[in-house]
Formats: structure tokens, sequence, C-alpha cells
């Protein structure tokens, strides 16, 4: 699988079957952002930059973890948190969502969705 983020230990991709272990599990030790995008999707292509740049700014204190709704069951995760469009990004803090939003965003208000929920 084509990987194109692997220069942040902090950004990961995620499936239905190692998403509990790795976003819920893993959320009790920092907040995980969970980011369901699809390949067709523009917004999500503009986005993911930008979130990129987000998590390397925090440098280990939140961590990305990359959901692609077309790949294997993942579409399933997003029936599970109702999601209706693409990009939808969500905030995990201690197995819980915290937050939610949909659409490329720009990276002010990036950080202003995390300042409240990273140390």
């Amino acid at each position: 699988m084509h990987n194109q983020h692997t220069s942040s230990p902090d950004i990961f991709d995620v499936s239905f079957e190692d998403y509990d272990e790795k976003v819920i599990a893993a959320s009790h030790q920092l907040p995980i952002l969970v980011d369901l995008w699809a390949d067709w999707c523009m917004p999500c292509l503009v986005i993911a930059p930008k979130l990129k740049a987000l998590i390397e700014e925090y440098e280990g204190r939140i961590r990305l973890a990359k959901l692609e709704v077309d790949a294997g069951e993942n579409m399933r995760l997003a029936g599970k948190y109702k999601v209706r469009g693409f990009p939808t990004v969500i905030l995990f803090i201690n197995g819980e969502e915290k937050a939610r939003f949909h659409g490329a965003k720009p990276l002010s208000f990036l950080r202003e969705f995390v300042e409240d929920y990273v140390a």
C-alpha cells in the first residue's frame, strides 16, 4: 500500500481490523485525530498536508490515524460514527470522541480545534 506520510512517526494508517487497538486503546495515552478520507474526495486531499503540518507542530503530543473509507471494511466505521461527508476528522481522548469537524479547513482552524485538548 502506497504510504505518503511515512515522514512522521505520529501519522499512521488504520483499518477496521486494528482500529480498536491503534485508536481507541492508544487514545488513553495521547489524543488521536482520526481522518476519515477517500482518494476520490478533493477536500480530503486538500486537508491532508495541513493535518500533517499540525501533527508535526505538536511534536508527538497528538497523533493522526488515517482511515481510508473505501478500503476493506472501513466504511463500517464511518457508519458507526454516523459520518455524513468526507473528510470527517474526529478527536479521541481516553477512548471517547471529544470533537469532530468535516470538510477542508485551514491550518489556523486545525490549531484551534485541538488546542484545548492537547497539553
